[in-house]
């Protein structure tokens, strides 16, 4: 609860917001290449038929994977793109500890004075360096008189990326919802809007969703309204919402579109497996990365701490099941990069910080005569298809235009679902100022369908911004201009200016190791990853300028001493135009 937590407070002072580059210590990047040169794969049936049923069977696309991340895979080259990124770091400290905790964050202001300050919950647990692509689109719509502009923040959650993990035996919940809540307090956005950007119902320990909902209920004088997609709503309850439990009622038994109902929301219950509630029906854990059932983080995080490859078979493992029939396939770069955002700084703090969320979730118990604003995007989970699926990973051999073997194994009938919330349910809740039912499934949303999360926040910020002149634009707060702020380089000793930062429009923009304030575990000077950061007084990001048009560059690396020696069915060659 946010009394349990108190107010976040700044730890070094309300100015204390530093620019912040990443560069990671070449010894730790050849530690990495060490790893991966003594990887041992477990075995696989050496028949290729029939393919399990009830597991996937990916040696051949980890394979070809390894010796890309070798040999032609640079960091330096992604390490050069993220550092256009609009990145900033400031402190808070914890008042349930002595601890202070560092939030790493981008923070994008738009040119145009119809501006609204949003804050955007990346998808746990993605760090907010993968999402650079979404800049441009909230910031600097083509049409900014009808499509609202956002000043962008998007925080790194505690534990991700280069923010410092919270103290052991801190409520996570409400203790990051308040330091996001004062983030945006210190940025000079008294009031804002929140939007998640992936499905709540999917997301692990539904993180997403209660960071969300803890923000616009808890905090309903500063985050004026919130863009739930896919939320974990049961049905009404008669003794919680007697109005609403009646409409569902009547409608349900009749099987009819009326009282805020729509056919089509029946036909995607029962698609999800919803059933009448006088037999079982499956919860919204069952679904997503929920079904992975993390309970116990340390005994997983020794063994992906200390392998690279196994914390990318985890990645791609994940990516599978939020995304099973993707088709426009991640290169090898980009699964790469994924990777490297959690393995630079560690994957053990967000390992915890889903375990703290399984077994001690925080169940919002404020009631106010007021209901929160929000608006919903539901998906009907109506696509066509089997539930057999084609390979969700690029190989490294398919991205060379050679032939690779599909992968045709039958997806389990938890992977294949989703959970669906009718609309409707969120009025014993909610104020609910807009809904949108759409096709097909949630998926990796904030890759796929971008344009879904900016529809619904800005119907939500437009219904908001009519009635309540507290979100509507005010004056521009005063900045400091990036080129007058001075970064100190860890490998020189003078001091140079830097350049404007523009955000990078790249399809993945992943986030890679840096130094982390409060490490888990001792880090010697042999593997440390660094950065650096500055601070001219406060200064809050500039408006981003108009981004390049590429994609993510194609790495390059001079590396010549690969892990083993490579057959010609599982050597990886990078196209030149990738």
């Amino acid at each position: 609860m946010a009394s349990e937590v108190g107010e976040a407070v700044p730890a070094g002072g309300a100015e204390e917001v530093k620019p912040y580059k990443i560069h990671v210590s070449s010894k730790y990047l050849d530690l990495t290449k060490q790893k991966l040169e003594v990887t041992r794969l477990p075995h696989e049936h050496e028949l290729s038929e029939p393919k399990s049923q009830d597991w996937w069977e990916p040696k051949s696309r980890v394979e070809p994977l390894i010796d890309f991340w070798l040999e032609q895979y640079s960091w330096r080259t992604q390490e050069d793109l993220l550092n256009e990124l609009p990145q900033f770091r400031t402190e808070f400290s914890v008042p349930s500890s002595e601890a202070t905790v560092r939030i790493h964050f981008i923070h994008a202001r738009s040119s145009h004075s119809n501006a609204i300050p949003l804050l955007l919950i990346p998808p746990f647990p993605f760090s907010t360096l993968s999402f650079g692509h979404l800049i441009k689109l909230l910031t600097d719509p083509e049409d900014a008189a009808k499509n609202q502009p956002f000043h962008l923040v998007m925080p790194s959650l505690p534990g991700l990326g280069f923010s410092d993990a919270l103290p052991n035996n801190t409520p996570v919940i409400s203790s990051t919802a308040e330091i996001l809540n004062s983030l945006m307090g210190r940025l000079s956005y008294p009031h804002y809007v929140v939007t998640n950007a992936s499905s709540g119902a999917a997301s692990p320990a539904e993180i997403d969703f209660h960071l969300v909902n803890h923000l616009v209920t808890y905090y309903m004088s500063s985050c004026l309204g919130a863009h739930l997609i896919s939320p974990p709503l049961s049905q009404p309850k008669l003794q919680e919402a007697p109005i609403e439990w009646a409409k569902w009622s009547i409608a349900s038994l009749l099987h009819a579109p009326i009282l805020g109902y729509h056919s089509e929301d029946f036909s995607a219950l029962e698609r999800s497996g919803y059933v009448r509630p006088s037999k079982k029906s499956p919860t919204p854990t069952q679904f997503g990365l929920n079904q992975l059932g993390l309970r116990e983080p340390n005994t997983l995080a020794y063994a992906l701490c200390d392998s690279p490859t196994g914390l990318l078979v985890f990645v791609m493992k994940s990516l599978r099941i939020l995304s099973p029939k993707r088709k426009e396939k991640f290169t090898p770069t980009e699964l790469i990069n994924f990777t490297e955002l959690a393995w630079l700084p560690g994957p053990e703090a967000a390992m915890r910080f889903w375990a703290h969320c399984v077994r001690h979730p925080e169940p919002v118990e404020k009631k106010t005569p007021i209901k929160p604003k929000v608006g919903i995007t539901v998906f009907l989970g109506d696509e066509p298809g089997t539930d057999t699926i084609a390979e969700v990973e690029r190989s490294a051999e398919a991205s060379a235009g050679a032939e690779v073997e599909t992968d045709t194994a039958t997806m389990t009938q938890d992977e294949a679902k989703d959970s669906y919330t009718c609309p409707s349910w969120a009025n014993a809740k909610y104020n609910v100022l807009y809904t949108h039912r759409a096709s097909g499934k949630s998926g990796l949303l904030a890759w796929e369908r971008p344009e879904l999360i900016a529809a619904g926040i800005r119907e939500v910020a437009a219904s908001i911004a009519r009635s309540d002149s507290r979100l509507r634009p005010s004056t521009t707060p005063t900045v400091a201009p990036l080129e007058r702020v001075v970064v100190h380089s860890d490998t020189a000793d003078e001091q140079t200016p830097t350049a404007p930062t523009r955000p990078a429009p790249a399809f993945l923009a992943p986030p890679s190791g840096e130094e982390r304030g409060h490490p888990i575990r001792e880090i010697s000077e042999e593997t440390a990853v660094g950065s650096s950061e500055n601070v001219a007084g406060k200064t809050p990001s500039p408006g981003p300028k108009a981004p390049s048009p590429a994609h993510l560059a194609p790495p390059t690396d001079e590396r010549t001493h690969p892990r083993r020696e490579a057959s010609d069915d599982t050597a990886v060659e990078q196209p030149a135009n990738e």
